[in-house]
């Protein structure tokens, strides 16, 4: 009898665990195949239209025969210089667009292989936790050993880099960052980068930052970016991204941009890995940086009414809410009785009996459990209709 033929995964396979939003997603498509109606409030997916002056130019710089060919590795010029724009005019920070910039395929692949640029077997990373997966597994991939730090308010919080830093030898190489946070919607402040940057001076890490919500905040707060502080350039590199802002999520477009020796790492990564985004993609992030920030400042104010349409109708319901004040989603404990279900469980109840898609928070680590994260990507009537299934739903909970 012949022996069946065996696949081996890499020894790396192994320290992934199964990915938790496929499986919601997963349960979503098969219930939307079968007629029903799901709302969903677990994916970050913006709904809402790309604004029409980037669609049409995608269009008009498409039919070009010239676009068609390999694109420029690192960016267009064009694009890079208009990034740097971007950062003289909201931060007062001037970048080099030739040596400190460079386009990606959205934060995430940016995030991802400047990973495999700076880490390897015995390189230690600290990651914030709860958190968002890619935080986590860029760098179990690259062959890191990750350490999560709880999220704390920032004295603490900084006293636990301190601590890890001086207890571990080798000391960490990388701390990765992320504000606005997601799944949490943390904020950060300037004196809490600048105090970053004296631990990064003092101990010797890299700082990667995904800025992807950068431009999604509320109530008159503005987020800062970690090149605006002093020695922000020097000992870090920052990523952007243009899905959230612009609605351009499945476009893949983002940035990143910092210390010239971290872009160079990315840039020499990428050109064994890929050839750029496709120019008319960059062509069109032109015209959004350049044209569209009114399109930005309407966008914000949906999300905005949708996150208090969200925690009004939350808060009626008896569950404690806080409001985010800033990203794309409310992140929400889930009240008793129904916390003893665990996030994961309760999530499944609320798919099968109301119709309604939610992230867990074991999703994004242990440290997550126990809560729920809510994207603020449906229309207010939507969200509405999602908050009522939801009740029901309960009361059936309640009754059993």
């Amino acid at each position: 009898m012949q022996k069946e033929f065996e696949i081996k995964y890499a020894r790396r396979m192994e320290q992934l665990p199964p990915y938790l939003f496929g499986m919601i997603n997963h349960m979503k498509s098969e219930k939307r195949l079968n007629g029903d109606d799901v709302i969903d409030l677990g994916m970050g997916n913006p709904v809402d239209p790309t604004p029409e002056p980037i669609v049409e130019k995608l269009c008009e710089v498409a039919q070009d025969p010239k676009s068609h060919r390999y694109p420029v590795a690192a960016g267009l010029r064009n694009l890079r210089k208009e990034i740097a724009k971007y950062y003289q005019r909201d931060f007062g920070v001037t970048l080099d667009s030739e040596k400190e910039i460079i386009c990606t395929i959205g934060s995430k692949e940016g995030i991802s292989h400047i990973c495999l640029a700076l880490i390897g077997p015995g390189d230690t990373v600290l990651v914030p936790a709860p958190a968002f997966p890619i935080h986590i597994y860029a760098a179990t991939i690259a062959g890191g050993n990750v350490i999560r730090i709880p999220l704390a308010p920032d004295d603490t919080f900084l006293q636990r880099i301190a601590d890890m830093c001086e207890s571990l030898y080798p000391k960490p190489k990388v701390l990765v960052l992320n504000y606005p946070h997601n799944p949490t919607a943390a904020l950060a402040t300037k004196e809490l980068f600048a105090e970053i940057v004296k631990l990064a001076r003092k101990y010797g890490f890299i700082v990667i930052q995904d800025f992807a919500y950068a431009r999604i905040t509320f109530d008159g707060y503005k987020a800062p970016s970690f090149m605006e502080v002093e020695g922000g350039r020097e000992v870090g590199v920052e990523f952007g991204s243009f899905s959230k802002s612009y609605n351009m999520a499945g476009w893949r477009l983002g940035y990143g941009v910092g210390n010239p020796r971290l872009i160079e790492g990315l840039a020499k990564i990428k050109g064994y890995y890929d050839y750029g985004i496709f120019s008319p993609i960059q062509i069109a992030g032109i015209i959004a940086m350049r044209d569209c920030e009114d399109d930005v400042s309407r966008q914000v104010e949906i999300y905005q009414n949708r996150r208090d349409v969200l925690c009004r109708g939350l808060e009626q319901m008896g569950w404690e809410v806080s409001k985010p004040g800033a990203g794309m989603f409310a992140w929400v404990k889930i009240p008793e009785p129904y916390a003893q279900l665990g996030s994961m469980e309760f999530s499944i109840q609320m798919m099968n009996r109301a119709n309604v898609a939610l992230a867990p928070g074991i999703g994004f680590g242990q440290e997550g459990e126990g809560w729920l994260r809510l994207a603020l990507v449906e229309n207010e009537h939507r969200i509405r209709q999602a908050l009522r299934q939801m009740r029901r739903a309960l009361s059936e909970l309640d009754k059993e």
